[in-house]
Order: structure tokens, then C-alpha cells, then sequence
């Protein structure tokens, strides 16, 4: 019955996130954030940040791969399905409804100046997540190299190779590759050390 009662409970708050959020996953960090993090405690800020690198990175949309992690989190298998099925189920049913008078629909000017005003928002919910996570992350050297470099990266080819322009999947990845070959390096360094320490000793 508990077991019920908590995969209820995700069903409902993923619920209302999708029922709530437009503009797509990246819109979604910032309510993801202030419900798991803030008001629920399901999630710490560093877990958070990780689980939204890992959504990110693997395939499917943000949204799905966050919910199904914090329902498995939550309550296993059974949560990952309440989870996930809570957070589609707006944007299936919305756009069901949409599908059925979309000419008729499309063609009221209120409902495109009311789109115009949600991409607005849309950008501002993007933006605001992006500092809260910024603000939170460790100021280490690794991370602020990685992270100047990735603006970097984005901004030249943006601008000036927009021709060239790369996913944000490639940038995600390619700071995934590096994080390993750090640790890996450090890992190393270190067994050397403890090597040279007990040599030392003897």
C-alpha cells in the first residue's frame, strides 16, 4: 500500500510538471529543480545537476529521463513507470486535443500572440536554470576551464562557422571524455604516489 501510495504521489507532481511546463525538457529543469530539490527533498543539488547531465546525454527527451530516474529513485520499477507515464501524459493529451480542431485552432490570433508570450517565457525558464546550476557547481579549475571552453566552443561556431555548428550532444560528450581522462590521469597519480610513499616507508 506504501509502495502504491508513493508511485501515486509521482504520478501526480510529474503530472503537474508536464501539465505546466512549455517550451520543451531545458524549460523543465527549473520546475524539475524547485519540485525534487526544493519542496519534495527527493534530490540534492549536486545529484540533481548530475541526473540532468545524464538525461541529457543519453537518448530520449530530458523530461522522460528524469522522470523515470527519480521514480526508480523513489520506488523502483513501479515509480519509474508512474513517473514516466505522469510526465507524458499532458503533453499527449494537449496535443491529442490540438490534433482534432488544429485549423481551426491555429487560426485564432490570440492563440499566436499567447505562443509569441510562452517563447518569451520559454527563454527566461531557460536561462534562469542555467544560472541556479551554474551557481551551484564546484568553482574548481577543471570545471571553469571546461566550462570557458565549452562557451567558447558554442559561441565561435554559432557566430562565426555556423556552418560547423555541433549538437549540444557533442559538447556534453565531449566533456564527459574529458572528465574520464582527468580521473583517469588522477587515479593513476595517485596509486603512484601511495607506491613511492610505502617504498618510502620501507
Amino acid at each position: 500500500m506504501k509502495k502504491l501510495k508513493t508511485a501515486l504521489l509521482l504520478f501526480w507532481t510529474m503530472f503537474k510538471i508536464g501539465l505546466f511546463t512549455f517550451g520543451g525538457g531545458y524549460a523543465m529543469i527549473a520546475i524539475l529543480e524547485r519540485e525534487l530539490v526544493e519542496r519534495k527533498k527527493w534530490l540534492e543539488h549536486d545529484e540533481f545537476i548530475d541526473l540532468i547531465a545524464i538525461a541529457e546525454s543519453t537518448p530520449g527527451p530530458i523530461a522522460i529521463n528524469s522522470s523515470t530516474y527519480i521514480g526508480y529513485k523513489r520506488c523502483g520499477v513501479i515509480g519509474s513507470v508512474f513517473a514516466t507515464l505522469g510526465v507524458a501524459m499532458p503533453s499527449f493529451i494537449i496535443i491529442f486535443l490540438i490534433s482534432l480542431f488544429y485549423d481551426a485552432f491555429i487560426k485564432i490570433q490570440a492563440v499566436n500572440y499567447a505562443f509569441k508570450g510562452i517563447q518569451a517565457c520559454v527563454c527566461f525558464l531557460i536561462l534562469s536554470a542555467g544560472i541556479k546550476m551554474l551557481k551551484k557547481i564546484k568553482k574548481t579549475a577543471f570545471n571553469i576551464i571546461l566550462f570557458s571552453l565549452t562557451i567558447l566552443g558554442i559561441v565561435a561556431f554559432t557566430l562565426f562557422f555556423p556552418q560547423l555548428s555541433f549538437s549540444s550532444i557533442y559538447y556534453i560528450l565531449a566533456g564527459g571524455v574529458v572528465g574520464v581522462i582527468t580521473y583517469l590521469i588522477t587515479s593513476f597519480r595517485k596509486k603512484e604516489q601511495e607506491k613511492n610513499e610505502k617504498k618510502g616507508d620501507e
